[in-house]
């Protein structure tokens, strides 16, 4: 196949492939590695993470935004800005009788789900509603939430998708992007029947999503914002112009942000270089930063940042404190500059990692315990992988994996464990 995110190659039998597909799932489902020779390496990916997630294949989507909360929600998005543009390109689709258009947040939330009122009805079934939640650690493969999932355009054809109710839909998705951070948005889908596995349609969401971004680069200058969850260095939004700075500008942004009413150059000192602090060169590399950022930004006298700057570390704490986990979670890029060693930094990315990792640990969710196991920084966390195996029902093809991890990792760190070994 030319390109690996188109469902069909041209001249394919669609009946055809859905048998091949939907008899190559089912094997899947019952533990046969083989099933996933028969299709695509995306949706392949996508059915282990499915799995993986305790998705199960009769699954449906659930609700998360209802009335009120889903009105302001929607009201407050970025994506709000442009629902006439998607109305424009895709509104000829969405009005058919054949079609539905839907935009879904980075969460996989959908936001607008638009078409003809007899596919509307058809979708409703499922439960393919605003306010549903169509990530894959909920449904499965699906176009939207794979899409999210990969960060790319795809198709997901009719049995490709992993929860049974929803194979006899075809439907191709695009990510969005916020352009000043880069950071997902959420995706603009299209949903129909199975003449929807076709080049135009994949074509059709990935110049709609284009035309979104390049709108949303092109209005007003926002607030700053700041990105630092999984990098070795920040790189800082300011009127629409991205800048990567170095690893002790990257420091004192942090450590600013953390302190909104200000910090002495003692106190930035002691937070840089703890008991080898020289005020010199706090000062000199103050002095450089308000340079890239401008004056009208770092003030001085205590230092501090002027008006309002958004931070990814910021999100994920407030998600926290709002109870609100997992979304704490997929808000959660990484580490906060995982490299640096500076003691106000440690201390912060200490606080921020044991206050998600303890958090997730607490709502006992599967789904949750799972995506933080399937994170570079989770892999290797045997209390969490105790956590996951406890979850998981007796006879459930994920636990005999899940034992055999623990065991592994408690024959590394010397310890041993109380999960019982599963029974065949």
């Amino acid at each position: 196949m030319a390109d690996p995110w188109f469902a069909l190659d041209l001249g394919a039998d669609p009946a055809e492939r859905i048998s091949q597909v939907g008899r190559a799932h089912e094997r899947f489902l019952t533990g046969d590695a083989g099933a996933n020779r028969e299709v695509r390496d995306v949706v392949a990916q996508s059915w282990r993470r499915s799995a993986g997630a305790a998705v199960s294949p009769d699954s449906t989507a659930p609700i998360d935004l209802t009335d009120r909360d889903l009105e302001a929600y929607r009201a407050a998005h970025p994506l709000a800005r442009v629902l006439p543009i998607f109305r424009d390109l895709l509104g000829g689709l969405a009005d058919d009788g054949a079609h539905l258009m839907a935009v879904c947040d980075a969460y996989g939330r959908l936001l607008w789900v638009e078409g003809h009122a007899t596919v509307l009805r058809g979708a409703e079934s499922m439960n393919f509603v605003p306010g549903a939640r169509w990530d894959e650690a909920h449904v499965g493969t699906n176009a939207p939430g794979t899409a999210l999932a990969v960060d790319h355009s795809v198709q997901i054809f009719a049995t490709e998708h992993f929860s049974r109710g929803v194979q006899r839909w075809t439907c191709a998705a695009a990510p969005i992007h916020d352009p000043a951070t880069g950071l997902l948005l959420g995706a603009i889908d299209v949903t129909g029947g199975d003449h929807l596995a076709h080049p135009h349609s994949l074509a059709l969401v990935r110049a709609t999503a284009l035309a979104a971004e390049a709108f949303l680069g092109s209005q007003a200058p926002r607030a700053p914002s700041v990105s630092v969850l999984g990098r070795e260095d920040a790189v800082v939004a300011v009127n629409g112009k991205s800048r990567r700075l170095s690893r002790r500008h990257s420091e004192l942004l942090c450590l600013l942000l953390v302190h909104p009413s200000g910090r002495t150059g003692e106190q930035l000192g002691f937070d840089l270089y703890a008991d080898d602090s020289n005020p010199v060169t706090v000062r000199a590399e103050l002095s450089r930063l308000r340079r890239i950022l401008g004056p009208e930004l770092l003030d001085s006298r205590p230092y501090r940042l002027r008006g309002e700057v958004a931070a990814d570390f910021l999100t994920v704490t407030r998600l926290l404190d709002d109870g609100l986990v997992g979304d704490a979670l997929t808000a959660y890029a990484g580490p906060l500059l995982p490299s640096s060693d500076a003691p106000g930094v440690v201390r912060l990315r200490n606080l921020i990692d044991s206050r998600l990792r303890g958090a997730v640990l607490a709502t006992g969710d599967a789904k949750l315990i799972r995506a933080w196991l399937d994170a570079p920084w989770g892999a290797d966390d045997l209390q969490m992988w105790e956590a996951y195996a406890t979850t998981l029902p007796q006879g459930s093809p994920a636990r005999r994996p899940a034992f055999d991890r623990i065991v592994e990792l408690a024959g590394e760190y010397g310890v041993a464990t109380s999960v019982q070994r599963p029974r065949h």
